[in-house]
């Protein structure tokens, strides 16, 4: 069953499309990734699904509601969190503080549950041992590490990932690869990412965006052996 769906999704900028009718389905408690080259349209699609970019025409689907004209902050509510593709922390605050923030509106009327909803969320990430730490004093990777832990304390129903493996250094790839594994079940993951051993590694479905339009959708093997994906982004073409 498919947790969220779009259906002819379409973004239009002063007459030059950036996405043309996208069908879409998310399937729940799945990783899905979303790749394609620069200039696709995942940026902006990833927009008119979180609500950060209005559609030009064409649905949102969330447990089979029409959420199309919901700002950001209401599909927030609903379950659906996001995370950039640039750091967005808090640098001058503990990660304690910056997860307490996130954790806050859902949470904050109980001190307790807020704690340990806290806890466990950076226990999940494997940076409790950083909570007294100011945020900005991190390494990059525990930084990504901190903005995940901020989406995890939402408890969100999808979790979209925004190249969260952007500037790390490839010995801290693999771990996240185990983190992002480990987080399907608890929420539905949108993953995008241009790092394909994360992909491969991780994804169980995987959707090509090319031009502003689905190329192809499958199985990391079926993405891996297709003609037309090699051709438009793994840079292969037959001889």
């Amino acid at each position: 069953m498919n947790i969220l769906e779009t259906k002819g999704l379409t973004k239009v900028y002063g007459g030059i499309t950036a996405n043309a009718d996208i069908d879409f389905a998310l399937p729940r408690g799945k990783i899905t990734a979303l790749i394609g080259p620069n200039g696709a349209g995942k940026s902006t699609f990833v927009g008119m699904v979180s609500g950060r970019t209005p559609a030009t025409r064409g649905q949102v689907l969330f447990e089979g509601r029409d959420i199309s004209t919901l700002p950001a902050h209401e599909r927030i509510q609903l379950g659906i969190a996001y995370t950039f593709q640039i750091t967005s922390i808090f640098p001058r605050l503990t990660v304690y503080e910056n997860v307490a923030i996130a954790a806050r509106r859902l949470f904050g009327k109980d001190p307790a549950l807020l704690q340990t909803k806290i806890t466990r969320a950076l226990e999940k990430v494997d940076i409790a041992v950083h909570a007294e730490q100011i945020a900005g004093d991190l390494s990059y990777g525990h930084q990504r590490l901190l903005e995940i832990a901020m989406g995890l304390v939402q408890e969100p129903r999808v979790f979209i990932l925004d190249e969260p493996t952007q500037g790390l250094a490839e010995a801290e790839v693999t771990g996240f690869i185990e983190l992002i594994k480990s987080l399907a079940g608890d929420a539905t993951i949108l993953l995008i990412e241009h790092n394909m051993t994360v992909v491969m590694g991780a994804a169980d479905w995987i959707t090509v965006l090319d031009q502003g339009m689905v190329l192809a959708n499958g199985t990391p093997e079926d993405i891996g052996s297709n003609a037309a994906v090699q051709a438009a982004y793994l840079g292969k073409t037959d001889a």
